[in-house]
């Protein structure tokens, strides 16, 4: 399904130096002057500029994209560098935003970047997709990923949608014409808390750039109208198997403006949706009923020699990262098993690597009668922060 060409894409015409930049492109049949000539007069809108968007913008920006749209808000964290490649150590502690159009600025200066930076909302999601031919959705939450979606629907924008956690990756194409959207796929969305994110899930860092990289091809041929885009079809990728899959994606009739019944009518209160706290992906441990225990707190209860169970709900590889010394690892998922092993007369405190998960394991202690349980406020990061900076952050 190629993009409609515009009369700007007829009008548009390739410089000398342009013509010898892309002349690998242009020796393809299937390109040519003509396919860059669209490339150049395209307008794409990437949200997000994180592990998904880096490489996308780096290829679309290479190709000859002309115009580039940027969605981001956030800064660089040391954490990032490991698969988010248009940024650099230097950019620790800047916006995203601002690093990733340096590097795009560097790579090809032919390419015209538009800085967005701002959340993407129901208020400004129509204003800023409209201004474009599509959206490549680098988005890692699931209220942003249904925004997008609802918003290219009822734009008629494609949506080229891409997903990572582990080892695994996702890609196709939605909001077409002829295709199914992202609801299509997933009517709901799962329980917050359900499905982790990277940051406590992990991500392996080369998978993002294979993902990003289908991505930006996807988007390359819809601009072209080359080839077979993965409308109505899933491409899953297993990077440790090496293997890729198709699915095929049905279409529900009824998703798209004018149909008898249509599933999205206008733009919605999508955290609420999704049972997400505003300017959060995850319920956070002071709006449950879980008393917590600051790090300094408890860190005068281990000198004091308080006969306390501290409980550590991570993994195993994460305990052997880093652990506080007295407590006892008892996994997440292996909690329900193990309330045997666990002193009920005495004080309990749980922590695990940022508060969430300790927070759900103190509901299920709660739940199974323990009465003096508390969750340590930001789990070992803040102990970390707060009490002993050797302890290693990741």
């Amino acid at each position: 399904m190629p993009i409609p060409e515009s009369d700007s894409a007829r009008m548009v015409g390739l410089s000398n130096e342009e013509i010898h930049r892309y002349s690998r492109h242009l020796i393809l049949p299937e390109v040519g002057i003509e396919g860059q000539r669209k490339l150049k007069a395209a307008r794409v809108l990437l949200v997000g500029t994180g592990g998904l968007g880096s490489p996308a913008a780096m290829y679309l920006a290479a190709a000859g994209v002309g115009t580039l749209g940027l969605v981001d808000f956030d800064v660089v964290d040391v954490t990032n560098l490991q698969r988010q490649i248009i940024h650099g150590t230097k950019d620790i502690g800047r916006k995203k935003i601002v690093s990733a159009m340096e590097s795009l600025r560097d790579l090809n200066p032919h390419t015209e970047l538009i800085a967005h930076e701002t959340a993407l909302t129901s208020d400004n999601a129509l204003e800023i997709i409209g201004q474009y031919d599509m959206v490549v959705d680098g988005t890692d939450n699931f209220p942003t990923r249904y925004l997008v979606n609802d918003a290219c629907v009822l734009l008629g924008k494609p949506n080229v949608y891409g997903s990572i956690f582990r080892f695994e990756g996702q890609v196709t194409v939605l909001c077409t014409p002829e295709g199914p959207c992202y609801r299509c796929m997933y009517p709901e969305p799962p329980p917050p808390g359900l499905v982790p994110s990277c940051a406590e899930g992990g991500v392996l860092g080369i998978l993002p750039g294979v993902v990003g990289c289908l991505q930006a091809t996807e988007a390359v041929k819809l601009i072209l109208g080359i080839g077979n885009p993965l409308v109505g079809r899933l491409l899953t990728y297993n990077a440790l198997d090496m293997s890729f899959r198709t699915f095929k994606v049905r279409r529900d009739p009824d998703w798209a403006p004018g149909t008898a019944h249509p599933t999205i009518r206008s733009l919605i209160d999508y955290a609420q949706f999704c049972g997400v706290p505003h300017g959060s992906e995850s319920p956070k441990p002071e709006e449950t009923a879980i008393p917590e225990i600051t790090p300094l707190e408890l860190k005068a209860k281990l000198d004091g020699g308080e006969g306390i169970v501290l409980i550590d709900v991570r993994e195993v590889h994460e305990h052997q990262i880093c652990c506080l010394p007295p407590a006892t690892l008892i996994p997440l998922g292996m909690l329900p098993q193990r309330l045997g092993e666990i002193d009920r007369t005495r004080e309990i405190i749980v922590h695990c690597k940022s508060g969430m998960r300790s927070a759900k394991a103190c509901g299920i202690l709660r739940e199974a009668g323990f009465q003096n349980v508390w969750n340590l406020k930001g789990g070992i990061l803040a102990w970390s922060d707060q009490v002993d900076p050797s302890v290693p952050k990741y």
